[in-house]
């Protein structure tokens, strides 16, 4: 059962949880265990949603979603593949998303950069590779889709 609250705790108090957090604090979720899928994605989506070259997702199932915490806004996005992204809605970061991909179902996707303390280990797969930058090169050990 998630618990969903509008008062951030602190990050000691979700010891027992991996916390992802926004930039100023205020958002937390916080999951149990590994995540299901952990890699980099080069689509114009998560280009559009980082800001970056690439995003760095986690999907956890949803029943690893122990808790989300502080007061956060949703952008729905229609179309071929909707989705819902959650952000803080005092500072803008995007915390975590579903999508109603079927490959995805049952998962929430986290942004990987959100793990700070402890943070993921390295990611070892990335997708649509064939949209990444020209200038971006892969680590030889990951898997490449």
């Amino acid at each position: 059962m998630v618990q969903y609250t509008d008062a951030a705790p602190s990050l000691e108090e979700m010891t027992v949880l991996r916390p992802a957090s926004c930039c100023c604090g205020d958002a937390i979720i916080g999951v149990e265990g590994e995540a299901e899928i952990h890699g980099i994605c080069h689509c114009n989506d998560c280009r559009r949603r980082t800001g970056s070259a690439f995003g760095w997702s986690a999907y956890f199932r949803d029943d690893q979603i122990m808790r989300k915490t502080g007061k956060m806004l949703r952008y729905t996005i229609s179309g071929n593949e909707p989705q819902e992204r959650h952000f803080c809605a005092r500072c803008g970061s995007t915390l975590f998303w579903k999508t109603s991909s079927p490959r995805l179902d049952g998962l929430t996707g986290i942004a990987g950069g959100n793990f700070v303390e402890p943070p993921l280990p390295e990611p070892k797969i990335s997708f649509r590779s064939h949209q990444k930058c020209g200038w971006v090169t892969l680590p030889s050990d990951w898997q490449v889709r």
